[in-house]
């Protein structure tokens, strides 16, 4: 899986749980944020600052303005960035990123890093420059996502979600050239979450960056499916295979879209508000081949009708 594979499922695993995602990595910081009074996503300011700043290309950041929990009425900025690639510039970047924030804001700002690449020896978490007695060193807390493979039990364990997302982006990256074994990890790993115990939306949530993450080819994918619609029907709690399909559904739709208006031009999208009304998964697969070997629409009609 290319690192860009990475981004979404990680973006958006931060923005559903930015505390528990502090509270695991970084237990230091997320003891002096005052939670209850909630936190701010400054994405758009971040990527000014990191347009104006160009310096090579970015996983996932994320910059959030939080309030400190010390008794002053004070927010201050945690700069979060999830790197899951080595890159020679890493610390040179967060600082400039640090100084160009703090000259913006006029604030403290945490800049916190989660490295998910595969060699064990890169961890950058300093920056420092010197000339002629003027001296500038800059550290920054790291977590290292590749020493959890350690601690596998103790994630196990934890009900943290982010123990499922480290969990995800390990044997993600373990298998890449195993697809067998992720499946049955990526089973594994799905049962675990209604054995956690977890809420129906946490199971859909962390179910998503487990399946984006794990991508298998699709026979694997197939007989995944079957597994775990027979797991949810003896727990009987049907959760992921109604979102599941909801999602197939979704991008079904969009290929018959694109489908119809190649074969038949504008006139082909006046079928679409039928087709839209299918719900049935496996019907509007068939609509979707068929598309390729009917030469009208009224024989298209025929297939689902």
């Amino acid at each position: 899986m290319s690192n860009d594979e990475y981004d979404s499922p990680w973006k958006e695993a931060i923005e559903t749980y930015f505390q528990e995602c502090i509270e695991f990595f970084f237990p230091v910081a997320a003891e002096g944020i005052d939670w209850k009074r909630g936190y701010t996503f400054l994405d758009k300011e971040l990527q000014q600052v990191i347009r104006d700043a160009e310096l090579g290309q970015r996983f996932v950041d994320k910059l959030v303005q939080v309030w400190r929990r010390n008794g002053e009425e004070r927010w201050v900025l945690v700069h979060l960035e999830v790197q899951s690639y080595e890159e020679s510039n890493f610390a040179q970047r967060m600082y400039v990123y640090h100084y160009r924030l703090f000259d913006r804001y006029n604030r403290s700002i945490a800049s916190l890093a989660i490295l998910g690449d595969d060699r064990p020896t890169w961890k950058p978490n300093q920056f420092s420059d010197e000339l002629w007695g003027c001296e500038v060193k800059f550290k920054f807390p790291i977590v290292k996502l590749l020493e959890y493979s350690q601690q596998w039990g103790e994630l196990e364990a934890s009900s943290n979600p982010f123990a499922t997302v480290v969990m995800a982006h390990l044997k993600a990256k373990e298998t890449r050239q195993d697809n067998r074994s992720r499946k049955r990890w990526k089973l594994d790993l799905t049962k675990r979450l209604y054995e956690k115990g977890y809420q129906r939306e946490d199971i859909i949530n962390l179910f998503r960056f487990i399946d984006w993450v794990m991508k298998l080819p699709e026979e694997l994918e197939n007989s995944f499916w079957q597994e775990v619609t027979q797991y949810e029907d003896e727990k009987k709690m049907p959760y992921i295979t109604s979102i599941e399909r909801r999602g197939m559904r979704g991008g079904l739709l969009q290929g018959i879209e694109i489908a119809l208006e190649l074969k038949f031009g504008s006139q082909g999208l006046t079928i679409l508000p039928e087709i839209i009304q299918i719900q049935n998964v496996e019907i509007l697969k068939t609509v979707l081949t068929s598309i390729k070997t009917v030469n009208t629409l009224e024989e298209l009609r025929q297939v689902y009708q």
